[in-house]
């Protein structure tokens, strides 16, 4: 019990990381093709070839791989962490033995899928920006992807780094992690299912 965010957390970058290595390379993909109107004629795997062949795999696929994990690791603890922590809180005001109808249990998922997204998009944002950026073609000159990185920074600026385009991100996150979090809420006893809960020995059930 005393340990259950720290586990949450562990859980959820191990499960990111994984995760990424196999995302990387769409990210990477989708970028190119937005910002390349020559990619953009391509199908995705037209572009992905196309990719490997400018680039090699490793270049091509894989140097947004550590912004990515410093995007999608805080965004994934924040998300999971921030909205079990902000539920818990929720329903300790509300119903602390969570006897609440189902209408109340939407609002809260809701409510705290909010917190929990717009708490990730304000801890991801810097690196989303890096990641959106390093996977330009010639963004950040040449040599390894710390150095790209660090040319990027430095031409932004750590201010514009984290505040240009974080507003439209954190409705965008916000929403998106709400829904995400009602609809999973609403399946589970949909399905027969009841959600996991971290509860406390030293209480009575």
């Amino acid at each position: 019990w005393d340990k259950r965010f720290m586990l949450n957390t562990i859980s959820a970058a191990g499960a990111e990381f994984v995760a990424d290595i196999f995302l990387c390379p769409f990210e990477a993909t989708r970028i190119r093709q937005v910002s390349d109107p020559a990619m953009a004629k391509l199908s995705l795997p037209g572009a992905a070839q196309a990719i490997v062949a400018q680039n090699g795999l490793i270049g091509g696929f894989y140097s947004g791989f550590i912004p990515m994990l410093f995007k999608q690791i805080p965004y994934t603890i924040a998300k999971f962490v921030v909205q079990d922590f902000a539920a818990e809180a929720i329903y300790q005001v509300v119903a602390p033995k969570r006897d609440v109808s189902g209408a109340t249990k939407f609002g809260i998922s809701l409510t705290s899928g909010v917190i929990a997204g717009v708490t990730a998009a304000i801890i991801s944002h810097p690196a989303d920006t890096l990641l959106s950026k390093i996977n330009k073609a010639g963004e950040g000159g040449e040599g390894n992807m710390f150095v790209r990185m660090g040319r990027i920074a430095s031409s932004i600026g750590i201010k514009n780094l984290c505040l240009v385009g974080l507003p439209a991100r954190c409705v965008m996150i916000g929403g998106i992690t709400a829904g995400q979090f009602g609809i999973f809420d609403s399946m589970l006893p949909a399905l027969g299912v009841e959600k996991f809960h971290w509860h406390n020995p030293a209480s009575h059930h």
